[in-house]
């Protein structure tokens, strides 16, 4: 900004005044006074007594807030952190004795911490060592391996240099290099250079505030075009020292003046060009003194003294230029087709243009403001290169949808966004005019390869995280989701009942059983309670994706588990057994057990029968392997049900014709062949045989003869109970 007084004009720095960290300290100070700060607030003797007087003490050691809260009396003083920020230890000894800690580290100080702690490479400040921001940069640093700091290229030489050749040999392989917020570019490119041609590996964070880059780029640019420099702050300000040595080299006639007494007058009334710059920890007040003095010197053809010049509403006004980010008042000057004039009441005028107007579908900047309209905007950029303050009255919606934004995150409730575009590690998701980020892991409640799929998408969502300091927030459509099943499952409870029949789908199988989706939740269908039946895997009866009808058997709601079952829908087959079976029925079976003594044939799921081994053939049997097969179909006549002790006997011989005399006839005629062939084989291959060619024939004709007539069925007694008392456990 720039001041007219006759022939000569004083320009001030925009970034001139309190930094955003600094700004924000003092807030936060002033609203929690009376308190003790650990340490001076900023870098000027004049703002920490205005601060005192304020309730704001200064102490140099926590142990000094215990002494200050026993004088206090009445309670416990909080200690501020100042913008600097302070050690983890700091934060530690504060809990140990009980004090309250208020947190007005910079945002950007605290992004460092952040930065250093999670890091593991060998940590390089590129900064003052007895600067308190970064006293308290080391302070998070791993304690294995203390923060090297360096003020230059040639501290950061001698500490990476091996110790045979005069270096300090501090630094090897892999770095970590971070920068006090406030030095120059310069020396934070100078020092990472040095690191890397002594043969570290560099990882850069070049973590200078980029309020104090532009800070000192107007100065080097005003330095250039001015006469006399002017640099106002304190002694102490690292930030202010740095301003002075950048102004120093462009301009011959630079003063470092900390209040009025370090003002050279005599030289301002040589000067028709004056540039002034203050640092970051300057207040707008010790500005105002400065320049009213040096107005007071050159307006002396004017009649109007320092203290009305302060008071003058034309020199407020001119001083108090908004800064990016503020909410002003103005009125409509002119109205064009790409931009809106705005007269602000100040040196400038605003410039709003279409792109950051609020417009309607269609509708044009003639169509929304007239002129004299007073229109609210926010200031984006102090200086459009015209000289003009950029404004957007989207910038208002802005505030206000992130207002929302805020409260849905305090509430827990749900926002509707537009996910707009795919970025590394999720999707930026747009509600009305703010932008928020979703993050993979909670676009669905199901893992997301590809985030370009959910791109023009609208969804719900819930707010999961916000940052206040950087107006940002992340949302997560995968809470929401959960939420919503949650619902869903407590509806679903709350409808469902034990013993009732309702349709599900099989979801997926267990060697234990199947889970079936019952309209929303899943339900355990054990493998004992899908068949009246015997079953090895539930894949026998069922398949993936198949409607069926389920009984629900018990409902645990605080372990969220149902279990269910399926054949109780049909009747268990011993219920009924007297509707479809009877003695002497003939019907088909599966063989499904053998043993022994016989085979157990499954008539229907869960109803199985005992088919004797002399009940097999029309023949003695000696081994029942022989006649039958595990899931072999075979034909069994019911020769008995005995209903109390669950035990049905069976017959296949029954249900076949007995061999007739022909038959046994031709079967002892082969046989005898059979045995005559024998004998008839040389000696030399048959000497292992002759006893069996011998022994066959005595045996052939009486031991076959009774099987034709049945008298097996006779000898079988003796083994009859066994057979019936030996199944017991298999067939129950």
């Amino acid at each position: 900004m720039i001041i007219n007084a006759g022939d000569k004009t004083i320009t001030l720095a925009e970034t001139a005044g309190f930094c955003f960290g600094v700004k924000r300290a003092i807030d936060i100070a002033l609203e929690s006074a009376p308190a003790a700060s650990l340490g001076p607030l900023i870098h000027n003797e004049a703002a920490v007594a205005h601060l005192r007087e304020e309730g704001i003490r200064v102490i140099n050691d926590l142990c000094e807030a215990a002494v200050l809260d026993r004088s206090c009396g009445t309670r416990k003083l909080p200690v501020i952190i100042r913008s600097h920020g302070e050690g983890k230890a700091t934060y530690e000894e504060a809990k140990t004795k009980g004090i309250e800690l208020i947190d007005a580290t910079c945002p950007f100080v605290e992004k460092i911490h952040i930065i250093v702690r999670e890091t593991d490479r060998q940590v390089v400040i590129a900064g003052d060592p007895d600067h308190a921001e970064v006293k308290g940069i080391a302070g998070w640093c791993a304690e294995e391996r203390p923060a090297i700091v360096c003020r230059s290229a040639e501290e950061a030489a001698k500490a990476a240099m091996p110790a045979d050749d005069g270096g300090d040999a501090l630094l090897l392989g892999e770095v970590l290099l971070v920068a006090q917020t406030t030095i120059k570019e310069e020396t934070f490119e100078e020092v990472a250079r040095a690191l890397e041609e002594a043969g570290c590996d560099v990882e850069k964070q070049n973590t200078i505030c980029s309020a104090t880059s532009k800070r000192q780029e107007e100065c080097a640019r005003l330095a250039q075009e001015n006469e006399l420099m002017i640099v106002i702050g304190g002694k102490g300000s690292s930030n202010t020292r740095k301003l002075f040595e950048i102004a120093s080299k462009h301009c011959k006639s630079t003063y470092f003046v900390e209040n009025l007494e370090d003002l050279p007058l005599h030289e301002v009334m040589k000067c028709n060009k004056i540039g002034v710059v203050a640092g970051a920890s300057t207040p707008d007040y010790t500005i105002k003194e400065v320049i009213a003095n040096m107005s007071d010197v050159t307006l002396e053809n004017k009649d109007m003294t320092m203290e009305e010049l302060l008071q003058s509403e034309e020199f407020n006004k001119t001083l108090k230029l908004p800064r990016n980010g503020e909410i002003v008042d103005g009125k409509v000057h002119q109205v064009n087709n790409e931009e809106v004039i705005v007269n602000l009441g100040v040196k400038k005028d605003g410039i709003l243009q279409k792109s950051e107007a609020s417009l309607e579908e269609g509708q044009t900047l003639a169509d929304a403001y007239k002129v004299g309209d007073e229109i609210k905007a926010k200031v984006i950029k102090t200086d459009d290169g015209d000289g003009g303050i950029l404004l957007s009255t989207k910038k208002l919606e802005y505030i206000a949808n992130w207002e929302e934004v805020v409260k849905a995150y305090e509430d827990k409730s749900v926002i509707e966004v537009k996910v707009t575009r795919a970025v590394r590690g999720g999707v930026i998701a747009e509600y009305k005019e703010f932008s928020g980020f979703i993050p993979l892991s909670q676009l669905s409640d199901h893992f997301v390869v590809d985030a370009e799929e959910f791109v023009g998408q609208t969804m719900n969502v819930r707010v999961f995280r916000i940052d206040p300091a950087k107006t940002k927030a992340v949302f997560s459509h995968k809470m929401y989701l959960a939420d919503e099943r949650k619902k869903l499952v407590q509806e679903i409870w709350e409808k469902l009942h034990v013993d009732d029949v309702v349709e599900g789908t099989v979801m997926r199988f267990t060697d234990y059983g199947a889970f079936v989706d019952i309209g929303g939740i899943d339900g355990l269908l054990h493998i004992s309670e899908i068949s009246w039946g015997k079953l090895k895997h539930p894949q026998e009866v069922l398949s993936i994706g198949e409607k069926i009808n389920v009984k629900i058997l018990s409902m645990n709601e605080e372990k969220e588990k149902i279990s269910l079952g399926l054949k109780q829908n049909t009747p268990e087959p011993w219920s009924v057994i007297d509707e479809k079976y009877e003695v002497g029925q003939v019907i088909e079976g599966k063989v499904v057990q053998i043993k022994e003594y016989g085979a157990f044939v499954e008539l229907e799921p869960g109803l199985d029968g005992l088919v004797h081994i002399s009940e097999v053939a029309h023949k003695r049997v000696e081994n029942i392997n022989n006649e039958l097969q595990v899931g072999q179909a075979v034909n069994v006549k019911i020769l008995e049900i005995d209903k109390d002790r669950k035990r049905i006997s069976l017959s296949i011989r029954e249900t076949i014709e007995p061999p007739t005399p022909e038959e046994i006839a031709a079967e002892k005629a082969a046989k005898a062949a059979e045995a005559a062939a024998a004998e008839e084989a040389p000696a030399e291959e048959a000497p292992a045989e002759e006893p069996v060619a011998e022994e066959a024939p005595a045996e052939e004709a009486p031991a076959e003869e009774p099987v034709a007539e049945e008298p097996a069925a006779e000898e079988a007694p003796a083994e009859e109970p066994a057979a019936e008392e030996a199944p017991a456990e298999d067939a129950e």
